[in-house]
């Protein structure tokens, strides 16, 4: 057997293992095996491709080991630093952030592709161009997707004038640019197609509001394994093809379940995401007079508590800035003890990332028989004696259901509002990440805890200590 062929059937061994990584990502009890088989596929892909590359080199094998493994160590050394470094409330934009590496390696990959292979058939040239085209979009759509969701930039949509006719003309362009790449094959329309992709990418999601950020984290991620599908056509790597389209396709797939989930249409967040030019525009708040909020102590909390028989906990983004699904799990954990039937109500795009609600309570050793989606749990909220909402905002919004008008007019909530009792955890009366106010906070039955979520579970641990559970 060949060098070559061995390889090959290492890339094979690595492909099976992305797909069953991708089967074990589904749930939460597989996903440690699912990453594993993950990690051992890449090292695998890894160890194949070096392999080749020493036999393969035209220069001395010494000097490309060297190279290599220059590579390798820089690389795994900023992997290592960013990975001990990052916070959980931190990944959302540092995987926009990996996703812009993805874009601009097809990009660099291509003008390397066509300056090497200048003569090459139409058929490469078309991979060329697609591949930059691609990449050029990923990088600068996923450098935006970083800004707004480290707060760098706002988070509101950009509307400009005829914003999909922009759109349209980009892709007008990029067409006749691709005409005369084909016709007359020159650097001069691939550089102009660079230029165009990236505008094309940053017009994208700039238009694209706060409260889609997790559907755009998603769709990125497909862009990304198209691209790099589009570089493994061009440096001839069937594992890269592979693992490319399974990216790009599990990431469309995500983003159409999310989508769904919110009642849109992949189209229209593409398009510019929640709101339309004749509602009311993310961002600008809400002038309308909702009356007095309610406030309360952690002492009231805790008496409350004490006396309900049924819990319900919808965590959100200011959960995980506060870090208090540490505290939240020992709540959990102290009120099932006194027979409390406590659960969880965890909305599809609660966080900036998919399953980011999920991730956090797995990590507080949350039981994953109480974490239930919002299908599952909101037909039992009007039965619910408490609902705790620990940091979320946009996903509880009552708007959402009863103003049209609303910029998040449409989307599914969870309708905490019609349990007998609602205690919203915020630092402030400030609006959420999609800029929307809430009518739930000014709500007869919805009562208000300000201060830090981490430090008010606490007070309520402490305070819970102090209150004689009910004989039941």
């Amino acid at each position: 057997m060949t060098l070559a062929s061995l390889a090959q059937a290492v890339y094979v061994i690595a492909a099976i293992l992305f797909i069953l990584s991708l089967a074990g990502l589904s749930k939460q009890t597989t996903a440690r095996r699912g990453a594993l088989f993950g990690m051992t596929g890449m090292i695998l892909a890894l160890g194949a491709t070096i392999a080749l590359s020493l036999d393969s080199s035209e220069r001395p094998p010494l000097v490309t080991a060297i190279l290599i493994a220059l590579v390798l160590i820089v690389g795994a050394s900023l992997g290592t630093w960013q990975a001990r470094r990052v916070e959980m409330t931190q990944m959302p934009e540092m995987i926009a952030m990996l996703h812009s590496f993805v874009g601009l390696s097809a990009v660099l990959v291509g003008v390397n592709s066509y300056l090497t292979e200048a003569h090459a058939d139409p058929v490469h040239l078309v991979e060329v161009f697609l591949g930059i085209f691609i990449g050029a979009i990923t990088f600068t759509g996923s450098i935006v997707a970083y800004l707004k969701l480290s707060a760098r930039i706002k988070s509101s949509p950009l509307k400009l004038p005829g914003r999909n006719m922009l759109n349209l003309g980009g892709l007008l362009v990029s067409a006749a640019l691709m005409a005369w790449f084909l016709t007359s094959p020159s650097i001069v329309p691939l550089l102009l197609l660079i230029v165009v992709s990236l505008a094309i990418g940053w017009h994208l999601v700039a238009s694209i509001g706060g409260g889609d950020m997790p559907v755009v984290v998603s769709m990125l991620n497909s862009y990304s394994g198209w691209a790099a599908a589009a570089a493994g056509f061009m440096l001839s790597n069937n594992l890269l093809i592979i693992v490319g389209a399974l990216v790009g396709s599990s990431g469309a797939i995500l983003s159409y379940i999310m989508c769904t989930a919110m009642n849109r249409s992949f189209v229209s967040v593409i398009l510019g995401g929640f709101g339309s030019d004749d509602g009311a525009p993310a961002g600008d708040g809400d002038a309308t007079d909702y009356g007095e909020h309610h406030e309360t102590t952690a002492v009231e909390v805790a008496e409350m508590l004490t006396e309900a028989r049924t819990v319900v906990i919808t965590p959100g983004y200011g959960m995980a800035v506060a870090k208090a699904q540490y505290p939240v799990a020992d709540l959990v954990s102290r009120l099932r003890a006194r027979g409390v039937d406590v659960r969880f109500g965890v909305h599809p795009v609660a966080g900036r990332l998919p399953g980011h609600m999920n991730v956090l309570l797995a990590e507080a050793k949350v039981p994953y028989d109480i974490v239930l989606e919002m299908d599952e749990i909101n037909d039992d909220l009007a039965t619910t004696d408490v609902v705790l909402v620990i940091g979320a905002n946009d996903t509880v919004n009552p708007a959402a259901l009863d103003d049209p008008s609303s910029p998040i007019a449409g989307m599914p909530v969870l309708e905490v509002w019609k349990a007998k009792q609602v205690v919203v955890f915020k630092r402030s009366m400030a609006t959420g990440y999609a800029g929307v106010q809430n009518p739930l906070f000014f709500k007869d039955n919805t009562a208000m805890l300000f201060g830090d979520a981490k430090q008010r579970v606490d007070d309520i641990v402490a305070a819970l200590a102090e209150v004689p559970a009910p004989v039941r």
